[in-house]
């Protein structure tokens, strides 16, 4: 007896209805994606792909629209005005803002840019990891009037320092030094939207990939402003999840939510940030 004839054959019948879905959907949703390495699509493979699973799972189509940071800055307005035009006219086009990953400081100011001019006009946004620290940068500087306001990997000696490598890190061993693996993020606000989209968890186990976090030092100033830290890890002083109040959806996360989206399973966080940018979220928040 071979293994063949002892094993059910292969069930594709819900996989089969998922892609037949896809291919008959009509309806698109145009999603501004605002990094570094956009030249370079596949360094954003496991976001393209969670924006995928979000948009199917709302019976839309992703319509991902490569926006180069450093297009946005004013040093572009000054050297390649044609450039810097079009990418804020794709910025002003798109339904929502998605900041991800990555390291280095080419394209931040840019990334600040994106992440005010969400934060000003209610553009749903969702910040990962680097757009997490770009919008508290951001904040910081708008809201506090700290306009050197920076984190210390892009500016060592910014007198407000409201991101900041890891205390425990290593800064001259780069091997082994990050934040990595699953950890558990606790919600200090079990009101908040990214609870909710959890299913009203009070806490998520999230993957994470980072060096760099918000200093604990300017949370309660920038508490204070109005951005609300509404998820942390065990100790309260590790900032996981913020939320900007009285905004329809704009949320950062120091981890990254795209590593366990799944086709049909999308992740809560891209999910939310879909809903957002076509009016259906607060619905879906009832009904959850």
């Amino acid at each position: 007896m071979n293994c063949l004839s002892i094993c059910n054959a292969p069930n594709f019948q819900s996989w089969t209805k998922m892609a037949e879905s896809y291919d008959n959907l009509t309806s698109s949703v145009k999603i501004a994606m605002v990094g570094k390495y956009v030249g370079l699509s596949d360094s954003y493979l496991s976001v393209v792909k969670a924006l995928l699973h979000a948009c199917v799972a709302c019976s839309l189509r992703s319509s991902v629209e490569w926006v180069a940071a450093s297009d946005l800055d004013d040093e572009s307005a000054r050297l390649t005005p044609q450039a810097h035009a079009t990418a804020w006219e794709t910025i002003k086009s798109c339904s929502c803002i998605l900041v991800p990953g990555g390291f280095g400081d080419r394209g931040v100011p840019g990334m600040i840019l994106a992440a005010k001019y969400a934060r000003e006009n209610k553009v749903p946004y969702l910040g990962i990891c680097l757009g997490m620290q770009i919008s508290v940068i951001e904040f910081a500087r708008s809201a506090l009037g700290m306009e050197r306001a920076n984190s210390e990997e892009f500016d060592p000696e910014t007198p407000y320092p409201v991101v900041i490598f890891m205390p425990e890190g290593s800064r001259t061993h780069m091997g082994s030094t990050m934040r990595l693996g699953s950890r558990r993020t606790f919600f200090q606000d079990l009101n908040c939207i990214s609870s909710k989209l959890y299913g009203n968890s009070s806490f998520v186990d999230e993957r994470h990939r980072h060096r760099y976090e918000v200093n604990p030092d300017f949370v309660e100033r920038l508490e204070s402003a109005g951005l609300k830290f509404v998820g942390s890890d065990e100790s309260g002083k590790r900032m996981e999840v913020l939320e900007l109040p009285n905004h329809p959806y704009y949320i950062g996360v120091q981890f990254h939510p795209e590593f366990k989206s799944r086709p049909g399973k999308p992740s809560a966080l891209f999910l939310g940030l879909i809903l957002a940018a076509t009016g259906k979220l607060q619905a879906h928040l009832d009904k959850a």
